[in-house]
């Protein structure tokens, strides 16, 4: 063989060899990326209403021995507040492959209800999974969805008897909520039940849209003593505008979300929805290790808290009564 064939030859065997290499160390990558497992989470809230909440949900992960972009990977979808697109997120979450998805309230678990049947599903928060039909029981959910329940429903009695307590003459109550929201009717019940117990009238007012916001207060003027804000994703995206017209209203407010005091709002009672995402966590780690969601029971929450803004108090002239501070879990001065 000549010598310029033979370095012909030897060029041809390197540049080979190279292919094999580099084939190698694809085939390797693309085996490790298949092993680390993918964990989709889906919101319909802009991400900065969420932010303690994801944030919560990694330290739980953290605390379990995950880290995103190690030993697991998340993919993360927001509707950016448009839960129209809430469909088309779910299912590149389904093209993904997602070895498990976390939903961030009713509204994405319902959707992906209808979009798989296969994917394991974890709610970080739902008011009623019985009666959204998601889960068979909360002892054995039967299906693919389990997680944890917010029990929102059944809180109505004690946010009433606070705002009793912070208002004796209480006798009329605006409800402001949304009424096609998942789990709404059955909320709208035991609020109604509570108020007969409290001696108090409810006013119901739906906010399907931002634009509902001002006209449903304009309503509350001479028919309510006290406002109880409801959850939605349109009321806790525009928990700014509901304070600041609560205060316009002089009327005292109470949440079932602790974001809308830390806007300024007067008092909210409710469970820790930052825990129960922390706890989210748990179910993700049973998942991956080869439990299956319709044999994880879902839990409810084991830490509420009540929160008063005397701040609020003071702007609106209402002096709120020792024993009502007493039982404070946080004091805002």
């Amino acid at each position: 063989m000549r010598s310029g064939d033979k370095e012909l030859a030897k060029k041809r065997f390197a540049g080979l060899l190279a292919s094999l290499l580099l084939a190698t160390v694809y085939i390797a990558a693309a085996q490790e990326e298949h092993q680390v497992p993918l964990v989709g989470f889906l919101t319909a809230s802009p991400p900065s209403v969420n932010s303690e909440r994801v944030q919560a949900f990694l330290q739980g992960l953290h605390d379990l021995g995950y880290v995103d972009g190690q030993n697991l990977k998340i993919a993360y979808r927001s509707a950016e507040g448009r839960a129209e697109r809430l469909p088309q997120l779910a299912a590149e979450l389904v093209r993904l492959k997602a070895d498990v998805i976390v939903t961030a309230g009713p509204t994405p678990t319902g959707v992906l209800k209808h979009v798989t049947q296969t994917i394991p599903v974890v709610m970080t928060h739902d008011p009623d999974p019985v009666g959204n039909g998601f889960v068979a029981s909360l002892a054995r959910p039967g299906g693919n969805i389990t997680g944890l329940s917010s029990v929102e429903k059944e809180i109505s009695g004690k946010q009433l008897e606070l705002l009793k307590e912070a208002i004796p003459r209480l006798t009329r109550v605006a409800v402001l909520g949304t009424s096609n929201v998942p789990g709404s009717a059955q909320e709208l019940e035991e609020i109604e039940l509570a108020a007969k117990g409290a001696g108090a009238k409810i006013q119901f007012l739906s906010v399907l849209d931002a634009k509902d916001i001002e006209t449903a207060f304009r309503a509350t003027k001479g028919q309510a003593d006290a406002l109880l804000v409801g959850t939605s994703r349109v009321l806790i995206s525009h928990r700014k505008l509901i304070v600041a017209l609560a205060a316009k209203y002089r009327l005292p407010a109470i949440y079932i979300e602790q974001e809308f005091v830390d806007a300024g709002g007067l008092m909210s009672y409710a469970p820790s929805i930052v825990d129960l995402y922390r706890r989210a966590a748990a179910y993700v780690d049973k998942i991956l290790k080869g439990a299956k969601p319709a044999d994880l029971p879902v839990e409810q929450p084991t830490k509420f808290e009540f929160v008063v803004n005397l701040k609020a108090a003071k702007q609106i002239g209402l002096t709120i009564p020792p024993n009502v501070l007493a039982r404070a879990d946080r004091v805002i001065r």
